[in-house]
């Protein structure tokens, strides 16, 4: 004679056990990374089918300033633009990591204090979150992506 009251025991002493488990061992959490330092971004752009995009930045470092050179932002359906950003870096560990291909940032990356505006990382893992200074403008990675360049 069997004993279905064994079967459903054991099965819920199983779920019970797992359960216990994964609340022991909770899945690690990933920490966001921490604000180290500032960008200012002076913008033009030419053509709203073209989308040609230059400017220089400052990237304000541990208490000093260093100037780079911008390519590849996009400012939407305009035929000329001079447009001023600013930006919050994340994961900077030395002034030259900022150089480099960027590209819209996916999930899975915490910063401190949430995303504001245009999210980007490079392939050092330096994060850029960037905001244009105009109210109603909004920032995109141009089709050719986009490049920052230290002086």
């Amino acid at each position: 004679m069997t004993r279905p009251w064994c079967n459903r025991s054991c099965i819920i002493s199983a779920i019970v056990a797992i359960c216990i488990n994964f609340a022991a061992s909770p899945l690690e959490a990933k920490k966001p990374l921490p604000l180290v330092a500032e960008v200012t971004i002076d913008l033009k752009g030419v053509g709203a089918i073209v989308g040609v995009s230059w400017g220089h930045g400052v990237l304000w470092f541990k208490g000093k300033k260093y100037p780079f050179q911008v390519e590849g932002l996009s400012v939407g359906d305009v035929d000329y633009a001079d447009i001023k950003a600013r930006g919050k870096v994340y994961g900077l560990k030395n002034p030259r990591d900022l150089s480099g291909a960027y590209a819209a940032l996916g999930a899975g990356v915490a910063l401190a204090g949430g995303v504001s505006g245009l999210a980007m990382q490079n392939e050092r893992g330096v994060v850029i979150d960037l905001s244009a200074t105009q109210q109603g403008v909004k920032l995109n990675i141009g089709p050719q992506g986009l490049t920052i360049r230290m002086n």
